[in-house]
């Protein structure tokens, strides 16, 4: 039996291969589901959903809502399990990628290419960027700052404001350049350069009992 570990790295190496310049984002948070892996390529933004053998049907309807909401395109890959039945559980518009299990390794066939989602929505899309990174696409864009407004508010005004088929490859373009390992300095950064606060690291002391 193929669990999700298992076909995680090789199944990222495909899509290397397949698309070539990718950036694979595992365990995103989108509205009250979690998306398995996140493609980056250079214009889109693939949402992949993993259906190992182990896995059921159970929530994937309520998965689906959600990559829909988000991606520009959406892959469920599945274990030989589930390769008979999985297009009756997904879009037609979702790429479906089997997998199963050989003496040499992983054995991955494209049952059907992903077509671009009619339902993404650029709203919850945008939602996706740091509030740093939508602050370099309105520099980009030669927009004004929005100090003192939201995220939510900087965001619409983005989507109002530049062109989709620029901002897609500005979107993409910011999450290949993303890196989690120095965000707390340059949130830090961000706040002090808009006259806000910076937020210090805070220590905390376990109460006796």
């Amino acid at each position: 039996m193929l669990y999700d570990k298992d076909i995680r790295e090789p199944l990222f190496e495909l899509l290397e291969e397949k698309y070539g310049k990718t950036r694979i984002l595992e365990e995103k948070q989108i509205g009250r589901a979690r998306a398995d892996a996140v493609m980056i390529t250079e214009t889109d933004v693939y949402g992949i959903e993993i259906k190992s053998d182990a896995d059921t049907y159970a929530r994937l309807s309520r998965q689906v809502k959600y990559y829909d909401d988000y991606y520009d395109y959406n892959y469920v890959v599945v274990g030989s399990s589930h390769g008979n039945h999985i297009s009756e559980h997904v879009p037609a518009y979702w790429g479906i990628i089997t997998v199963e299990e050989e003496e040499d390794g992983l054995d991955f066939y494209i049952l059907r290419e992903p077509s671009a989602n009619p339902k993404v929505d650029w709203v919850h899309k945008i939602e996706i960027l740091w509030r740093l990174e939508l602050a370099h696409i309105q520099e980009l864009n030669n927009m004004p700052a929005y100090k003192n407004k939201s995220k939510k508010f900087v965001g619409e005004k983005i989507i109002d404001t530049v062109p989709h088929d620029v901002l897609k490859k500005q979107f993409c373009d910011e999450l290949f350049e993303r890196d989690y390992d120095t965000i707390a300095e340059k949130i830090n950064e961000y706040r002090l350069s808009n006259g806000q606060y910076a937020r210090r690291k805070r220590k905390y002391k376990r109460k006796k009992r």
